[in-house]
Order: structure tokens, then sequence, then C-alpha cells
């Protein structure tokens, strides 16, 4: 990671270049689906798929190289099933765009999510699949593979016009994906516990999670009981054919700690091709919604609240606007990993972002982070930072060290790439979300509030962005340029236009936002006053607020329910609440 500053600095320089050359295939716009042009292409096949790619992506057969790493920094297709070991560099780090193609199997099977598309009956393709952090992976279940494709922003209408070109050939046989694929088996799995919890020694990271016969086998003979997986991030560089939450179950049960990374967008000051913004309240946006994927990432995989995420920020010559960008962006990732129960950690070199942290340790413009992760190769397996941050900053069980990086270990016949890390880390908790006892929330109508604006219902949006875990500052009932801020955060987490105006559907999720209990006509409680509010913003006129569940509020969960394509049964559940938190 980031100690390796010179060969950081050929890799981005490389990927520029790489992006360069396949930019003559991409189309304007994430929405477009056009396949490269006939003369700059080949036609990939496996067990029945056809597809037709860039003439100058890399094809990897598996079968012949089994011990191939499925990396995306570079254009690639691989065809067939990993094996239990790879070689993976332990160092790489960015994405241009690659394709797997894997049989469906018990174990491609538990990497499907809800975001996973299955394609109909006879079809090559699935209508509009979703995009999740940077990944499209759809389902073919008339030849029994399972396609995952890796993107950027900037890659994605490519990636997308390579996948309409499929078309299925005879060779291979039907095999559906397990109906509970696809609504993730962390319903059923889940971690031992938040994650790395409390741990002091030894543990490694590496650029893949290595499969569970090379987790046995250095769990019986190597010094590390820590693992670093990387979880979520548009900027991942290689697949994660084992991480599923089967897997995760399997290792923490075993006594495996795992300390969860997300690469993201990099600091501004750098050649990466994804870059967070230069503007600090676009960068703080942009950190908010790194922090939301990884959430879903760490639920899809049984990571519980409590846990730590890391966001992997590479080495960079810092500078007064690319440092500010580099903490308003961990600002907002901290506060929206808090608003929902996890730690925030930050891995970066401890020369550039971690001096950067420490040096404004004490800053209120910023939202301190709970974890540091860094790289400093010293050698020295302890959490010593020398003269890059105070001994008293984070100092209460809040260290991760990299003290040494790319080398490679054999254990028990399994041998990884790996960065080597020392762990001190405690539980923790996560500053105690505010509440807005005391507070007048209860209105007859929620009316829009912007910059400008002044009054009670002002500060009641103040009260409940705060609680949310976006700080607009003290509410004072004066709607200035942090509460506007706060808005745009809160309504970029939640999939919200965001305009910092706090309107209906920002209301209606503000309101309803908390616990999600069935209720139902005779329920009493904070949970219906919650409701009452949110049908008032949503519903544009007068519901009761008075936390008795009665006709009136049966009738208005009716109407809500109808007009917003759900069951009209006027009962709450998951549905319901769903859709009022999401501001619908």
């Amino acid at each position: 990671m980031s100690s390796r500053i010179p060969w950081r600095a050929r890799a981005g320089t490389a990927l520029l270049a790489v992006l360069a050359g396949i930019g003559a295939f991409a189309v304007p716009g994430p929405a477009a689906a056009a396949a490269p042009p006939e003369k700059s292409r080949q036609t990939v096949t496996y067990h029945g798929y056809r597809i037709e790619v860039p003439a100058d992506w890399q094809v990897v057969d598996l079968t012949e190289n089994p011990r191939a790493c499925l990396r995306f920094d570079r254009p690639a297709v691989y065809l067939g099933e990993p094996a239990d070991q790879n070689d993976c560099p332990a160092g790489v780090v960015g994405r241009t765009a690659g394709i797997v193609v894997e049989p469906i199997t018990a174990r491609s099977a538990g990497q499907a999510t809800a975001a996973t598309a299955r394609t109909q009956r006879g079809k090559a393709t699935a209508p509009s699949p979703v995009s999740s952090n940077d990944t499209i992976q759809i389902a073919v279940e008339d030849v029994g593979v399972l396609v995952t494709a890796a993107h950027t922003p900037e890659t994605e209408s490519l990636v997308r016009g390579v996948l309409a070109s499929a078309e299925l050939t005879k060779g291979a046989e039907r095999t559906e994906l397990p109906r509970a694929a696809g609504q993730s088996d962390a319903t059923l799995l889940a971690a031992a516990g938040p994650q790395p919890g409390s741990y002091l020694g030894k543990g490694f990271d590496a650029c893949t999670a290595p499969s569970q016969a090379a987790m046995n086998a250095w769990q019986a003979s190597s010094p590390y009981s820590a693992v670093g997986v990387y979880i979520s991030g548009s900027f991942r560089g290689c697949a994660q054919p084992n991480l599923t939450a089967s897997w995760v179950t399997s290792q923490t049960n075993n006594g495996w700690r795992l300390f969860p990374i997300d690469v993201g967008r990099q600091a501004p000051c750098t050649s990466y091709s994804l870059k967070m913004s230069t503007d600090p309240a676009t960068a703080r946006s942009q950190g908010v919604t790194a922090a939301a994927d990884a959430i879903t990432a760490a639920s899809n995989l049984g990571i519980p609240a409590g846990s730590a995420i890391y966001s992997d920020i590479e080495a960079y010559t810092s500078t007064a606007s690319c440092k500010a960008a580099v903490l308003s962006y961990l600002s907002g990732w901290t506060e929206r990993l808090h608003s929902s129960g996890y730690l925030s950690g930050f891995y970066s070199s401890a020369a550039s972002g971690i001096k950067d942290a420490a040096a404004e340790y004490n800053n209120s413009a910023y939202t301190r982070v709970d974890h540091l992760f860094y790289a400093w190769w010293n050698g020295a397996a302890d959490t010593n930072t020398g003269s890059y941050v105070p001994s008293t900053y984070w100092s209460s069980h809040q260290r991760i060290h990299q003290y040494a990086g790319e080398v490679t270990e054999s254990y028990g016949g399994y041998s990884i790439n790996i960065d080597r890390d020392y762990l001190d880390v405690g539980n923790g908790t996560t500053p105690p979300t505010p509440t807005c006892t005391g507070a007048n929330l209860d209105f007859t109508a929620y009316t829009t509030v912007q910059s400008g604006s002044t009054g009670d219902q002002v500060k009641a949006a103040q009260c409940l962005l705060k609680a949310a875990g976006f700080d607009p500052g003290t509410p004072d009932g004066v709607f200035g340029p942090g509460t506007a801020t706060a808005a745009r955060n809160f309504q970029t987490s939640k999939g919200l236009t965001a305009d910092g105006v706090v309107g209906p559907k920002t209301w209606t999720a503000l309101l309803s936002r908390g616990t999600t209990p069935t209720v139902q006509n005779g329920s009493t409680g904070e949970a219906v006053t919650r409701l009452q509010r949110a049908l008032t913003a949503a519903l544009g006129r007068t519901v009761a607020i008075d936390g008795v569940f009665g006709s009136g509020t049966a009738q208005a969960v009716r109407d809500y329910q109808s007009s917003r394509g759900l069951g009209a049964d006027g009962v709450v559940g998951p549905a319901t609440w769903g859709a009022l938190q999401s501001g619908k």
C-alpha cells in the first residue's frame, strides 16, 4: 500500500495510459451500452456464454492457469473457477475494467447479493442490471455461469456494451442460482462479533481474501490471527471470489479477526484515475457515499455494526487543498459510518495521510476517524508512530501498523503475497447518537426550508440531521451553509437529489429514521409517533401526531402504501418503513 511510493507513481501513470487506450471504445454517459467496433474486438466463449470484448483485453483461461490473479487494474477476461492459491501481489490498487465468467456452483453462488441480476429464459443478457460498488453481476442460468463485471465510472459504458453483446451457444446445461442467493445469506450467517474487536498481535492483508484451505493452513502454523479484507470500493484492484458471508462466518468462528478495508476515491493531488473533489463540501459528500456503499457491503457479508471499516487512501504529496479534501472526505466517511453504528478507520502512508490527520486532530472543522491504519515499513511489529503522530493521539487501542509490505510467506503449503501488520485495537464505541429530546418535532405541516430560512422547523431539521450523524452545527433555527452541507450529505446517503433543500422527501426520510418495528391498528409508542410525522410530510396533509395508531393513522398508511405501489393493508412493516426512510 502507501509505503511503496515509487511503484505507486508508475502504477498511476500506467493506469492512465490503459484508460487512454480503451477510451476509444467508451460511449459518453454511464447508461450507454454500445459494443466495441468490430475491427477492434475479439470473441470469447465459455460454457455456452459468448461475448465480444476489446481486442487488446487479456483473456485468461483459469483451467490452464489456475493460479492466475483475478486483477482489474488492467483490462482482462477470466474464464473458469479460481484455484485455492493465486499469485496476486499484495499491492494492486486501481481499476480499469474486467470480467470474470465462472460456473454457478455452491461456492460462486455465495458471491451473489440482492443486486445480482438473473437473465430470463433463452436470454444472454439481463434487463438493466444495476451496478453495486462499480460491479455488475449477472447469473446466466441457461448456461450455468455467473458473470462479474468490474468497472470505473469512466469505463461503465464500455463494460455494459460488452455485456450487451452476449449470446448463448451450445455447450452447457442450465444451472439455477439458488433462490436464497441474491438476498444475502448474511441474514443466516454473520461474523462472530464486531470486527476486528479487541486484539493485540500480528495480522496480514492480501489483495484477495485467501481460500478456506489457505486460511486453515495459515491458522495452524502462521504467526497471524488477523486478516485485512477488501470488502468494498470502486478502486479495488482484485476480484474477491472467496469473500462471502459464509467465508466471514467460518473465519471468525475459527478465531480470525477481520479488519475490513474500502478502496475508493484517492487524493486529488495524485495521478490516480478515481479522485475525490478538491471542493471540500463535494469531497465530504463523496465520503458519505463511499461509507454507505461500505456499510451495504459489510451488511451483505454479515459484518455487524460496531465493526471498524478502514478507508484506503494511498500515499500523496500533501498540499493545503489536497489535505482539506482528504480530511473532508474522511469526515463524511466517519459521519455516515457512525450513523449506522460502525467505527471509522483510515489507512494511508504515515508520511502523508496519517500525518495530515494528526495535524488536524483537534480541529472541529473535521470529524475525527476512530482508528488509524498506517503504512510505515520500518520492520517493527509495534504501534509506535514515531514523529508522524503524537503518542497521545489514537492511543486507546486504535492503531494498526503495516510494518512490512509485499512479502511472500508460505505455511502449510499455501503461499500468499502479503503486507505484514501489527494490531492494537479495541471494540470502542461510536460517539453517542444525538437525540432531539426537548426539541419540537410535531407540526401540522412540514414546509420546505433552505438556505436563509429561520424558525422552529429549521431547528427541527437541524436536530434531525445531527441525530442522523450529519452535523450542521448547533441547532439554532438559522439555515446556514453548515445546515445546507449536512442536508446534502444526508440526501446523498439516501439516494435523494443532493440540493441541500429540506423538502417533502428529505423531511420524510429524516422524520421516519429509527427502529422499524411492525406497527398497526392498536399500536402505540415512539415508532408510531415517528410514523405519523413522516406521513404528514409524505402525504402533504395533517396526520394527528399522538403516538396512537388509530383509524386516522391506518387510513393515512393505506393512502401512502397505495400511492407508492405497496400492498395497501394498513400495516407498517419492512417495505413501508423502507419506503419512508428512503424519502419516498
